[in-house]
């Protein structure tokens, strides 16, 4: 008996509280809805608050509300996970009002929703490129702000997104490997040193030079013998590039004994590839 009363009255609120929603909905007083605009921001009710302050915005275009009623719209918009939407009401609230009250918050704001909305490395990373670039502008606008170093650490973590997508393009061209004819041996390369130029710092540069290395090899073992040469001594290059770059290196030994491969491979080249190797050596 007691759980039917407790659902009536919650019912009653909920129809009192809708009946009052839609008569906000069909007053023509702004005043009136940017007041319930509020309210039920504050009461977590963002879409009503959205709805509200979408009918009002352009009533009060040039007003001094009009900057307060642009950032409760893009916040409303981030409370609720619309993150796209969101970044484009803080997008046009500090390009309108770039010293506004709003405004480091705004940018700070804009990026991060878009943090949040970076998806899965293996899917498009469109809003984890584009994140980077608000971080990067709002570090521009506001370094000394007390946000700037998580600002700084988030942008480092989507950047490591990044470098790992790459890393899992370039191991699935390595697996490729010789599929269907098709030499993705070197598209292996180009996309692991690429990744190199562009994600210096990463935790991934070993794995980018040691994929680089395998498919050097790899590349050398099934080529014709007019360029076996050539492709033996570029893996003997890129050994030494990662030993400079790892002399402690996870994969010292697999890269060595690719190094002792070519150099067997090479028969009267072996002692012109040892002195190569000392100058390596002696560049460290």
């Amino acid at each position: 008996m007691r759980i039917k009363i407790l659902c009536a009255f919650l019912l009653a609120m909920v129809l009192v509280s809708c009946g009052e929603y839609n008569k906000i909905l069909k007053s023509r007083d702004a005043e009136l809805k940017y007041t319930y605009a509020k309210k039920y921001f504050d009461e977590k009710k963002y879409g009503r608050s959205i709805t509200l302050l979408d009918e009002i915005l352009s009533a009060y275009a040039g007003s001094s509300k009009e900057q307060e009623i642009l950032y409760l719209l893009a916040q409303s918009y981030f409370y609720d996970k619309d993150y796209t939407t969101a970044t484009q009401y803080y997008t046009r609230y500090y390009n309108k009002y770039p010293k506004g009250d709003y405004a480091e918050l705004a940018r700070y704001n804009a990026a991060y929703g878009l943090y949040l909305d970076s998806p899965d490395a293996r899917l498009d990373q469109t809003s984890t490129i584009k994140s980077i670039q608000q971080f990067q502008t709002f570090l521009e606008y506001f370094p000394q702000s007390s946000k700037a170093p998580e600002a700084q650490d988030l942008m480092f973590k989507l950047q490591e997104k990044l470098a790992y997508k790459e890393f899992l393009a370039a191991r699935l061209y390595f697996n490729l490997g010789l599929y269907n004819r098709d030499n993705y041996y070197e598209s292996c390369i180009v996309t692991a040193k690429e990744a190199l130029k562009s994600y210096p710092f990463s935790e991934f540069t070993e794995e980018f030079q040691i994929l680089i290395v395998r498919s050097k090899y790899e590349s050398a073992v099934y080529s014709v013998d007019l360029k076996k040469h050539d492709r033996y001594r570029e893996l003997i290059d890129e050994h030494f590039n990662y030993k400079n770059m790892f002399p402690s290196g996870k994969y010292t030994k697999e890269s060595e004994g690719y190094y002792r491969k070519a150099l067997k491979e090479l028969g009267q080249q072996v002692d012109e590839a040892t002195n190569e190797a000392v100058k390596q050596e002696l560049k460290k």
